[in-house]
């Protein structure tokens, strides 16, 4: 009777671990936008690497240039590392009190992935106005946007935990928009074949450190630190199957003990 019991608590047990549980789960960071530049943004990132392999993007930014295109992009590596958001102090290399992108990227990393509203995302599509976002009459932004497997580079959702959001674009003479006049020529539009950009267009404005960043590896840990959020939805209809099944397993136990105990009864009654 022992070894039946054990044999079904181990069938039930063997069934559970067969049960759909919640590591399908999509993996979800995010991270906090700061101002770069004195520029006064902030806002919140979203990163969700789906079960398809493909990227969710969500950010939610405000304080910048109003009404102007602002060059957005996660920038990173694909061999994983630390990075973290630039400061004047640390990184301003000539002292002119401005960071550019040439001084912050040893910071935050190479363009990794252009977040353009539609289309191509490489970093050659990284400053491709016409398709980044606008920042509305009140210099707020709300971009979402789906990236599909095929659309992202290798070694991104293997590194979500390592990756920087970076959003471009400061007004830096306060006259409502970029021109030459402020800062002058960009020399890393320049750098990539785009020429007669202003400075003051492609300098970061804001930069957001996916929390957890540094590890190595797909996050692991709480949301908190750039990992897994809690169990999905079906997570409690996998305990309720789990449960049926000891359930069952239960009453089989019971079902055999009810009917060794009759047997054991009419063996013992005298022979009519």
């Amino acid at each position: 009777m022992t070894k039946l019991r054990n044999s079904l608590v181990l069938a039930a047990s063997a069934a559970l671990l067969c049960l759909p549980m919640s590591a399908s789960a999509d993996t979800t960071v995010k991270a906090k936008l700061v101002e770069q530049n004195d520029s006064g943004v902030s806002g919140t990132v979203t990163l969700t690497a789906l079960n398809n392999g493909g990227l969710k993007v969500v950010i939610h930014s405000k304080g910048l240039v109003p009404d102007q295109p602002h060059a957005q992009h996660i920038h990173g590596s694909a061999h994983g590392g630390h990075f973290g958001c630039p400061t004047l102090k640390k990184n301003d290399t000539d002292g002119d009190g401005v960071l550019t992108n040439e001084e912050a990227a040893g910071e935050y990393g190479t363009v990794f992935l252009a977040l353009t509203t539609k289309g191509g995302t490489s970093p050659e599509d990284g400053l491709d106005v016409k398709r980044m976002p606008v920042a509305d009459s009140q210099g707020r932004v709300d971009y979402e946007r789906t990236f599909s497997a095929k659309t992202l580079p290798n070694g991104l959702i293997d590194h979500l935990s390592s990756l920087h959001v970076v959003q471009h674009g400061i007004d830096k003479n306060n006259n409502g928009q970029y021109d030459v006049d402020a800062l002058g020529v960009s020399t890393f539009a320049e750098s990539l074949g785009v020429p007669n950009i202003p400075e003051e267009a492609t300098d970061p404005a804001s930069c957001g450190v996916v929390q957890g960043a540094g590890m190595s590896g797909k996050p692991k840990g709480g949301v908190e630190t750039g990992g897994a959020p809690a169990p999905e939805v079906n997570a409690p209809l996998a305990a309720a199957g789990a449960g049926l099944l000891l359930l069952s397993a239960g009453f089989a136990v019971s079902a055999v003990t009810r009917s060794r105990r009759r047997r054991i009864a009419d063996e013992s009654q005298p022979p009519a």
